[in-house]
């Protein structure tokens, strides 16, 4: 855990970035920026907005990114999507040796790849959807048909590489699936379109080093059972784990009438306003959005 001076903090927070989730960013980056600005004796702030054209602004002044993140001490990644969560961003401050909150560029990379995730829980023997990886080579009627004749209809289509909701359809029919696996291309070069699991949905918050536990897990969202809470927490730390993310993640999941717990996907960077889910989950457990954002900042390695 970080140890830190005991001058303020000078703390960049990246917020809106190129992506699809722009506006999530904002919320996102808005709200740590509260946080920080409630607390002066011991944080600086600094508001780094970068446009959806990817350029980097400190109050309203265009910056480059070199200029923008001098003399951090460390950066509060608030970006959601692409160059955010993917890695581009973790790498380009990592090459800078400039600490941040959320996982390293390789994990969040892994994270960020649907099929990569999925074959890590596979692998794992996590229960996960089965699925069939559609590219533009393998994107043909064929490919539709065998589908509709192997998978009970309603199939879930979403990106291999994007943010949770982003291009996600449920599909009941041949040319529905034809049209949303066309636009959720528009979005990844690969698209997963997978099997339908009915039951509860569930989301939990994994956090390190917290409450004398390695890897802790937050209750989970969605109304469950004592058990089933218990078996969606331990999946949750095992995927945190075996993706080898860092600081904090977020598992989401189904769960069957009969209890049988699929996870669907983790997220390196979740996100933090008061509306979201990891909000309802930091309450949940009785913490505060400033206990769990003091807390990750601690877990950065200060330098």
């Amino acid at each position: 855990m970080g140890i830190f001076p005991k001058q303020k903090i000078k703390i960049g927070v990246l917020r809106g970035g190129p992506s699809e989730e722009y506006d999530v960013s904002m919320k996102t980056g808005a709200h740590v920026l509260s946080i920080l600005r409630s607390m002066p004796e011991k944080f600086e702030p600094v508001d780094i907005l970068i446009s959806k054209e990817g350029d980097w602004h400190i109050g309203g002044l265009r910056k480059t990114p070199h200029k923008a993140v001098l003399n951090l001490d460390i950066v509060v990644n608030a970006l959601h999507g692409k160059y955010g969560e993917d890695g581009q961003v973790q790498k380009f401050l990592e090459d800078l040796k400039i600490p941040h909150t959320g996982s390293d560029a390789r994990s969040s990379a892994k994270a960020f790849n649907k099929e990569r995730a999925k074959e890590k829980y596979f692998f794992n023997g996590l229960l996960t959807p089965k699925h069939e990886l559609i590219t533009e080579e393998n994107f043909n009627d064929d490919t539709l048909i065998s589908i509709i004749r192997n998978y009970l209809q309603p199939v879930v289509v979403k990106p291999a590489s994007s943010g949770s909701s982003v291009g996600l359809h449920l599909t009941r029919s041949l040319a529905e699936l034809k049209l949303a696996i066309k636009e959720a291309l528009t979005h990844s070069p690969k698209v997963l379109v997978e099997e339908h699991i009915k039951g509860k949905e569930a989301t939990c918050v994994v956090l390190e080093d917290a409450r004398g536990e390695k890897y802790y897990a937050f209750m989970p969202t969605g109304g469950l059972s004592t058990a089933e809470n218990k078996i969606v927490e331990e999946i949750a730390k095992t995927a945190h784990e075996i993706l080898g993310l860092r600081h904090y993640s977020s598992s989401d999941f189904i769960v069957t009438p009969k209890s049988k717990v699929y996870i669907l996907e983790t997220d390196s960077q979740p996100a933090f306003y008061p509306e979201s889910k990891l909000t309802e989950s930091i309450k949940s457990t009785g913490w505060k959005d400033s206990d769990f954002l003091g807390h990750i900042i601690n877990l950065v390695d200060l330098q």
